[in-house]
């Protein structure tokens, strides 16, 4: 009976610490509309094919340049095409290339940060020096110089973006393994001989995975914004394909007749952008221990 009771007891406090957490996001009431707004884009990037009024690359050349009615609620491309559908069909394919491009940034600069805070020396100087020489570059500028090197498309794009992402997962992930590695229970885990691999994934990165969710959120937002910006430019999507970017690049020619095929991607960008900014900020109030 003792024995059972001692093991419901973590599970028990980690049960409260989720209620816990969960009624001060809820207390936050943008970051909650932010939370809404986001699992709306992943809806229609998830079931676009059945959401999709019209074939997003079926073009009408009876309605060109169609303003918004009750047929076509965006109105139409200088193709004909439907800017609903294109916009769905764009929200999968813009969410998919910053989702991507963030996970792989996160990854190696969460494995760079730790490895930097637990070992120190050489690596930590190493991995410093090489994030301050990515840091020295705006991002947009960086990405544009990756892509310009390697080739225009979506998966180069992928790469440059990732690429400007690791150096904040690497500093934030090195400042939260520097504060947790001299903790009680990192030295007990020490003392009774555990390797360092251990203790490094074991011990110290879950108790740092709290920074590293603030961070990844907020990089989503800057995401969106240098891929949209790629594909504005000419280095991402092709002109053709449904992505926010491209379709603001090609309706900026079209923008004294038909001013509609630039005002819905931007302000998809714009919603995107700030929700993501917005479910960052409140994740980061969210787990902060000493705001309540």
């Amino acid at each position: 009976m003792q024995t059972s009771t001692f093991i419901d007891q973590p599970i028990k406090k980690a049960e409260n610490r989720t209620k816990y957490y969960l009624r001060k996001f809820f207390q936050r009431k943008t970051a909650v509309i932010a939370a809404v707004i986001i699992l709306i884009f992943l809806f229609f990037a998830i079931f676009v094919s059945q959401i999709a009024p019209f074939d997003p690359s079926l073009p009408d050349y009876d309605n060109l340049y169609g303003a918004p009615d009750a047929a076509h609620w965006f109105g139409t491309d200088e193709f004909g095409r439907d800017v609903l559908s294109r916009l769905l069909v764009g929200t999968r394919n813009s969410l998919g290339v910053s989702l991507a491009s963030v996970l792989i940034g996160a990854a190696i600069g969460t494995f760079l940060g730790v490895l930097a805070g637990y070992y120190g020396g050489i690596i930590d100087s190493v991995v410093m020096r090489g994030s301050d020489i990515l840091f020295a570059m705006p991002d947009i500028l960086l990405a544009i110089a990756i892509v310009a090197i390697i080739g225009p498309g979506i998966i180069n794009v992928v790469i440059a973006v990732a690429v400007f992402t690791i150096p904040s997962f690497a500093r934030i992930m090195r400042s939260a393994t520097l504060s947790v590695k001299s903790s009680l229970y990192v030295e007990a885990a020490r003392s009774i001989g555990c390797k360092n691999s251990r203790i490094l994934w074991v011990h110290i990165f879950p108790s740092t995975i709290q920074s590293m969710i603030v961070n990844f959120t907020m990089r989503i937002g800057t995401a969106i914004l240098a891929a949209a910006s790629l594909s504005f430019l000419g280095y991402g999507a092709k002109v053709d394909e449904p992505d926010w970017g491209a379709m603001l690049s090609s309706g900026r020619n079209y923008l004294d007749i038909a001013p509609h095929l630039v005002y819905f991607p931007g302000l998809l960008i714009f919603i995107a952008v700030l929700a993501f900014n917005l479910l960052g900020d409140g994740l980061r109030d969210t787990l902060d221990p000493k705001l309540k």
